[in-house]
């Protein structure tokens, strides 16, 4: 699995997940070939928003992938109490 982190890097300044794959939503198409179509793909952004729309975005593109509803707040919230919310 690829944890695959679309917000902004200053995003990732605030709040981060250790062992992310960081591409910025505004660059999934052109980075694309960086993610393995072999291997699932959770998409997280601060809302699930963002992130959402480029899971979408990856299954058209014939990804298997997963958004992460709820984002970096619901991981807070009921994962990692560590990780501050913004």
């Amino acid at each position: 699995m690829t944890l695959l982190d679309v917000r902004e890097s200053w995003e990732l300044g605030v709040a981060s997940v250790a062992g992310v794959v960081h591409i910025p939503m505004g660059e999934v198409a052109a980075r694309v070939n960086e993610l393995n179509p072999a291997v699932e793909v959770v998409v997280l952004c601060r809302s699930g928003r963002r992130s959402l729309e480029v899971a979408r975005y990856l299954q058209q593109k014939g990804f298997n992938t997963v958004n992460l509803a709820g984002g970096i707040l619901a991981w807070s919230r009921d994962l990692d109490a560590t990780i501050p919310t913004y």
